[in-house]
């Protein structure tokens, strides 16, 4: 594969001899392992390091990490996934069943999921409560959580949200959230009022993310009824007026993130790779996963004093399902220079 260099993901010091995701990187890229467990991968056995299933990711300024464990979204049953965040100190970390409680973060919550940090410190979740059909966007600062808007509504008013699943912020801190249900991106003023209860309406929005550019980027499954089921899925770009664009249509966007420079990056489970997506639709091949392994989710390190000061400012960090077993996932951190990358090859 011309231009590619085989990474075998390495661990950190604190974790010898870990093998991680393997990975194809482009030259002067690295990757190591930054968040896996033990004992988790329980009643197979394919004994799979890693930690419990995590779907979404965010960092706030002093280089930690927020994740939350997949909920019950998107299937039927009895049980609700019921959780706390997990909050990862810079530096990594790995977990046991027994450790797993000293990172949690905020109260347990039903089906969250990992939004946006605003100002720094400002965490921003959804949750979704399945059989009323009703969801909620919270806001958690230093373990104490807030309602901002959702929730259970008047008698004989429509819910706000019903299924909401990702949160972005803009530059003035207006928060946006992807109904899946509703097939609406929702605008909310920096208190939590609605600014524009249809901001964008698209099929299934699921994921979302600001560039500099203050265009609006959003994932939706579209014909996919599920995330982890085939598309075809697509991604748009919207103005700052809420005028949508699409700029590719196939891959099921999985996450998607947007690099220091300004280029989005996207997680494509289907693909078993990430790539990154120019304003003009071309998509730029990244990594690619080998061996079962493939991304579920990812995110960048700000670049803040804090980060840099971490070590990770500017980095990329990548959920993967190990051998497939998405029951428990690694979180993988790459380096390098990744807006370089994309500049070369548009071109």
């Amino acid at each position: 594969m011309r231009g590619w260099m085989y990474v075998l993901a390495a661990a950190l010091l604190w974790v010898p001899g870990v093998a991680g995701a393997e990975l194809l990187l482009p030259p002067g890229f690295r990757a190591s392992v930054y968040v896996t467990g033990d004992g988790f991968d329980v009643g197979t056995n394919r004994d799979v390091r890693g930690i419990p299933s995590m779907s979404t990711l965010a960092f706030d300024d002093t280089g930690a990490l927020y994740v939350s464990r997949t909920g019950r979204r998107y299937v039927g049953g009895e049980v609700e996934d019921i959780w706390s965040v997990y909050r990862i100190p810079a530096g990594g970390a790995q977990l046991s069943p027994k450790t797993a409680a000293m990172f949690f973060y905020g109260p347990p919550l039903p089906n969250p999921q990992v939004g946006a940090v605003r100002g720094g410190r400002e965490l921003f979740i959804t949750t979704f409560d399945r059989e009323r059909r009703i969801g909620v966007l919270y806001r958690i600062v230093d373990g104490r959580i807030e309602l901002v808007a959702g929730g259970t509504p008047s008698k004989g008013t429509p819910p706000l949200l019903k299924q909401p699943e990702g949160v972005t912020v803009d530059a003035a801190g207006n928060l946006y959230v992807a109904d899946r249900e509703q097939g609406a991106v929702i605008r909310l003023d920096p208190a939590g009022q609605v600014l524009d209860a249809r901001f964008v309406s698209l099929v299934r929005p699921r994921v979302l993310a600001f560039d500099g550019g203050g265009h609006l980027w959003v994932g939706i499954d579209a014909k996919a009824e599920a995330p982890w089921q085939q598309g075809p899925g697509e991604i748009w770009q919207v103005t700052p007026q809420g005028i949508p664009r699409l700029v590719l249509s196939g891959p099921v966007p999985q996450a998607i993130s947007v690099s220091p420079g300004g280029n989005l990056f996207v997680a494509d489970r289907h693909g078993a790779e990430v790539f990154a997506l120019t304003p003009d639709g071309t998509k730029v091949p990244f990594a690619r996963f080998t061996d079962g392994d493939t991304a579920r989710s990812l995110a960048f390190a700000p670049i803040t004093a804090g980060t840099s000061k971490a070590g990770v400012a500017g980095d990329l960090f990548v959920v993967a399902i190990k051998r497939g077993a998405w029951q428990v996932n690694e979180i993988v951190r790459i380096s390098g220079p990744f807006d370089e990358l994309v500049r070369e090859r548009a071109r």
